[in-house]
């Protein structure tokens, strides 16, 4: 019998589990970045397709490119076009599939957290063309929510294809969902960003490599389609001053209030739809008809609408129009959104953030113009402190802003205004945009990223100071009357045995079950009893290495041994003792103590000070 299991396991050919493996580290790297290639061309496709569809419903054309409902061409007739696209989206969700319903993002974080990332194949086709069909006839959305879905449905596709873990499956969803928005905007960092925040819900080695490489691949897409030149195209403007700073992050808090405002109302009108005594079905062609009449009055609100979000950029537009996006907009979109059609939220949510945080500023401007606010950078800042304060996707929101502007020197007001109105919707609102719906399907998403609370502690930093042990030399009669023993509290799961002659070296395991067995005699010596291969932990080990093993072996216990000596027992290691890192995890963010007492400090100082002037 050997102690310790490393040379029992050399000897018998089987290697312990690796943290990282990276052979198939590398598998996933390879899937990722494919899966990131068919996202970028499905990206194209569905641009055009866009294009395609607009040029069609709006102006009798098959022309595909660059194709925006800008101006009213049909009349009165213009508002029935996003009625018939909401029509065709309500049979494509009730006859294909109810999942392409909604902006992508939600869906896509309910499937990684209730169904081991597992997306039915034909939203990998449904979702991009519902989306195109609604943006075509003029919804008010973003390709980029439908893209997202799409990619990530097409990543889940390959994971069910192969055989991989529900953890690789949830790594390729989310590297094909953050290759399709690289894919859109040319923004592989903010990508990654998206993915720790909305979806991995954590920050690993083993996750982030393959859906970084997903993101940068994604990004080469958007360079080969679409070009070099920044998603967003705004004119240079100087870093703000300290003042002008401030005011900046006022904005941005202000912002932040609307953005809770925005998120509420969104909820509160899809409320509204569940009321309606009428099938799903026919919601988004209810909603439809809200933007084909806001469109009627403002066509520039119907479409993706990217020249808007660069419009504001300019700092060029007037208040009439910026009141129209930020009012009118938001009217279409949310009532559009909330009848439960396809279509993306993070353009929309720019767009009215933008226009907004630009009105703030001019009338900044007229009560004090001595500040000398720039209209541009508000509006940036407005822009991502609605998707902060609405997502809570802090970091995506400041890097996205960066990346779509190439505006670097801004990173200072940004990051003041995206943590201004973060902390105010973290303060009045306990859901967001993308966790609302799935949380009132009672699925919990993760509030904060911490480390591992089992790597975060050694075996050694949770053992008890007593252990009971059993000895090879005691009977089962004794161990038995031992376990029995009124009031002792000594009824284990396991007991580690010691040698006769040194209590302090391993001579194995036994299990109660065993020692409780009638078909052994009472005189019968334990050391008869032990038999097997005992599996150990090493003190300075940390506590994930040792529950791993405890579910490998399908073991109880496990004798804690010296890093120095394999035979030296320390002490045991049961379930118990596991759970008890978490209290003490509770323990360091609850309990407060005083690390320096500066009474005490003062004291001693002061007595010091007299010893020096005596010398």
């Amino acid at each position: 019998m050997s102690i310790s299991i490393g040379p029992t396991l050399e000897a018998e050919g089987i290697r312990e589990k690796q943290i990282v493996n990276l052979p198939r580290l590398l598998y996933i790297c390879f899937l990722a970045i494919l899966n990131a290639l068919l996202v970028g061309v499905i990206a194209k496709i569905m641009v055009e397709l866009i294009s395609l569809v607009t040029g069609i419903a709006f102006f009798g054309t098959i022309k595909g490119g660059d194709v925006s409902p800008v101006g009213n061409h049909l009349g009165i007739w213009v508002i029935f076009v996003p009625v018939i696209g909401g029509i065709l989206v309500g049979f494509m969700a009730r006859y294909g599939s109810k999942a392409i319903r909604g902006h992508g993002i939600p869906e896509a974080m309910e499937q990684v957290l209730t169904n081991d990332s597992k997306i039915k194949p034909i939203v990998t086709l449904l979702k991009p063309l519902s989306a195109a069909i609604s943006i075509g006839t003029g919804g008010p959305f973003g390709a980029e929510g439908p893209i997202i879905a799409a990619g990530g449905a097409f990543g889940s596709l390959i994971g069910q294809i192969l055989k991989i873990t529900a953890y690789e499956r949830k790594i390729l969803l989310t590297a094909g969902a953050t290759a399709g928005m690289a894919a859109i905007f040319g923004s592989p960092v903010a990508a990654i960003a998206l993915a720790i925040e909305l979806l991995l819900f954590e920050f690993s080695p083993r996750s982030i490599i393959p859906v970084a490489l997903a993101c940068i691949t994604g990004a080469a897409m958007h360079i080969l389609f679409f070009g070099y030149l920044p998603m967003f195209t705004m004119p240079f403007v100087p870093a703000p001053g300290i003042l002008q700073l401030v005011v900046y992050v006022f904005i941005g808090a202000l912002v932040g209030v609307f953005s809770v405002g925005v998120t509420k109302l969104v909820y509160a009108i899809e409320d509204g739809f569940e009321k309606l005594p009428i099938n799903w079905m026919w919601w988004p062609a209810i909603g439809a008809i809200v933007v084909g009449v806001v469109g009627y009055f403002a066509p520039a609100t119907m479409g993706v609408g990217y020249s808007n979000i660069s419009g504001v950029l300019s700092g060029s537009l007037t208040i009439e129009v910026l009141l129209t996006l930020c009012v009118l907009k938001f009217i279409s979109w949310s009532i559009s959104l909330g009848s439960g059609t396809s279509g993306g939220t993070l353009a929309p949510l720019f767009t009215i953030g933008g226009a907004l945080g630009a009105l703030i500023s001019i009338g900044i401007n007229i009560l004090f113009p001595q500040l000398g606010l720039s209209a541009s950078i508000a509006g940036l800042i407005g822009m991502a402190a609605m998707f902060s304060g609405a997502s809570r996707a802090f970091l995506t929101a400041v890097i996205f802003s960066l990346e779509t502007t190439q505006q670097p020197h801004l990173l200072l007001p940004l990051l003041g205004g995206c943590t201004a109105a973060y902390c105010i919707s973290f303060v009045m609102m306990r859901g967001t945009i993308m966790t609302e719906k799935i949380a009132r399907r009672g699925i919990n998403t993760p509030d904060s990223y911490l480390p591992d609370v089992l790597n975060s502690f050694s075996v050694k930093d949770v053992l008890n100071e007593e252990v009971s042990v059993l000895s090879v030399n005691d009977t089962v009669a004794q161990a038995r009357d031992f376990i029995n023993e009124p009031g002792a509290k000594n009824f284990h799961v396991a007991f580690a045995v010691v040698d006769e002659k040194d209590d302090d070296k391993l001579a194995g395991v036994i299990t109660t079950q065993d020692i409780l067995d009638t078909t052994h005699k009472g005189e019968e010596k334990l050391s008869a009893l032990v038999k097997g291969r005992t599996i150990t932990v090493q003190e300075d080990d940390n506590l994930h290495k040792a529950i791993d093993k405890m579910i490998a072996h399908n073991t109880d216990l496990l004798p804690v041994v010296s890093k120095e000596d394999h035979n030296h027992l320390v002490g045991v290691l049961t379930y118990r003792e596991i759970l008890k890192a978490y209290e003490l995890k509770r323990k360091q963010e609850e309990d407060r103590d005083v690390a320096i007492s500066m009474r005490k400090k003062g004291i001693r100082i002061l007595v010091k000070g007299r010893r020096m002037l005596k010398r």
